[in-house]
C-alpha cells in the first residue's frame, strides 16, 4: 500500500492515541494573559486550527507563531505551547530558549529529539507523540492533543466528541469515495494552479489543504480568506484563469455566504472549475471531516501527477544547506 494512503487510514488510530496518552496539565485560562502556540509546517498547522475551534470560548488572546522569535508581550503571564513532530525543528528550539528567558509557562509535544530532551531535563510538561509518520500526516496526534489542552484550560468536556471522531474515521471508505469524486471533477485541470477560498472560521483548514497540495502533490496552491480577499484579490479575477478554485464556507455568517455566492457566479461566467465545499456547521467534528476529506484529495492529485507524495527533497535540501552554514 502507498505509505501516504496507509498513514491516512491511521487517522482514527492517531486520535485514539492522543486521547490515551494525554496527561492533565492542571492549568486554567484565567491564570494567563495570553496563549502562544509555536510550530512550523505540519507541526504548526494544528495551532492555527485549535485557535479557530476555540475562538468563541477561549477568554484570552491566542496567537500562533511560525518563526524564530516571540512577540514582545510574551512574559511570565503567558502560556506557550511548542510543537515539533521531530523535536529538532530549528525555529521551535530557538523559541524554546526564548520562552525560558521570558519565564513563561511552557507545554511541549513531540516524538522526541532535542525538544523532548530539553523539556524533560528542565522539568517542563511534555506530551509524547508516536514516531513513524511524516509531520504533515500526523495531525491526528498533534491537533487532538492541542484540543485536549485547550478544553482543559476552559473546563470543557469533549470526551464524547473525541470518541465520536474515533468512530467516524475507523473506516475511511466514504471519505475516499467523496475525495475521489472531487478529484474526478478536477482531473483534467491538475496542471492548473489551485486556489482555496475560505471564510474566517475555516481559514486554517484552507491553509492546511494548500500545504498538503504543496507538499504531497508538489503543486502550486494558494489560499485566501473572505471577506478580506473581496477587498483586493477579487480584482485579479478577469478573463479565463488557469486555476481550479475550492470554495469552503462554514455558513457562520450570512453576509460572507452571500459573498461566496457572488464569487461563484463571477467565476462561472468564464467557465472556471469551481469546487463548492459548503458545510452544515462549524464544529470539531465538521473540521476534522473536512481536513480528512481534503487530505485524501491531495493524495489523489499526487498519485495522478505521478510524484513522490512521501518525501520532500527541496525541504530536505534546505535543511542540509542551513546546517552547513550554522
Amino acid at each position: 500500500m502507498n505509505p501516504q494512503h496507509e498513514a491516512l487510514k491511521k487517522f482514527s488510530y492517531q486520535i485514539q492515541y492522543a486521547i490515551d496518552h494525554y496527561t492533565n496539565h492542571g492549568l486554567k485560562a484565567n491564570q494567563f494573559n495570553n496563549i502562544v502556540i509555536g510550530g512550523l509546517g505540519g507541526s504548526g498547522i494544528g495551532g492555527r486550527i485549535v485557535k479557530s475551534l476555540f475562538a468563541h470560548e477561549m477568554p484570552i488572546p491566542v496567537e500562533t507563531i511560525a518563526d524564530y522569535t516571540l512577540p514582545a508581550y510574551v512574559n511570565e503571564k503567558s502560556l506557550v505551547i511548542l510543537a515539533s513532530y521531530s523535536g529538532n525543528t530549528e525555529e521551535t528550539l530557538t523559541m524554546y530558549d526564548e520562552v525560558k528567558k521570558r519565564g513563561s509557562k511552557m507545554l511541549t509535544l513531540s516524538t522526541g529529539g532535542k525538544l523532548k530532551e530539553l523539556a524533560l531535563a528542565d522539568g517542563q510538561y511534555f506530551l509524547q507523540v508516536e514516531a513513524g509518520f511524516q509531520p504533515r500526516m500526523a495531525l491526528g496526534f498533534s491537533l487532538t492533543l492541542l484540543i485536549k489542552i485547550f478544553a482543559e484550560l476552559i473546563e470543557r468536556d469533549i470526551q464524547a466528541e473525541l470518541k465520536h471522531l474515533v468512530e467516524t474515521f475507523a473506516t475511511s471508505a466514504s471519505f475516499e469515495q467523496s475525495a475521489q469524486d472531487i478529484f474526478e471533477a478536477i482531473k483534467s485541470k491538475t496542471k492548473s494552479k489551485f486556489v482555496v477560498l475560505t471564510d474566517g472560521p475555516m481559514e486554517s483548514v484552507g491553509i492546511r489543504f494548500a500545504q498538503q497540495v504543496q507538499e504531497n502533490a508538489k503543486h502550486e496552491c494558494f489560499q485566501h480568506v473572505l471577506p478580506e480577499m473581496n477587498h483586493n484579490v477579487i480584482e485579479s479575477y478577469y478573463g479565463t484563469l488557469d486555476t481550479v478554485f475550492f470554495l469552503i464556507d462554514s455558513l457562520q455568517n450570512d453576509r460572507v455566504s452571500s459573498r461566496f455566492e457572488f464569487i461563484g457566479n463571477l467565476l462561472s461566467v468564464e467557465n472556471h472549475k469551481v469546487v463548492n465545499l459548503t458545510m452544515d456547521n462549524f464544529s470539531i467534528q465538521s473540521v476534522y471531516e473536512m481536513i480528512y476529506l481534503l487530505d485524501w484529495v491531495s493524495i489523489y492529485v499526487a498519485d495522478h501527477r505521478k510524484v513522490d507524495s512521501l518525501n520532500v527533497p527541496n525541504i530536505a535540501s534546505l535543511k542540509a544547506f542551513l546546517e552547513q552554514i550554522h
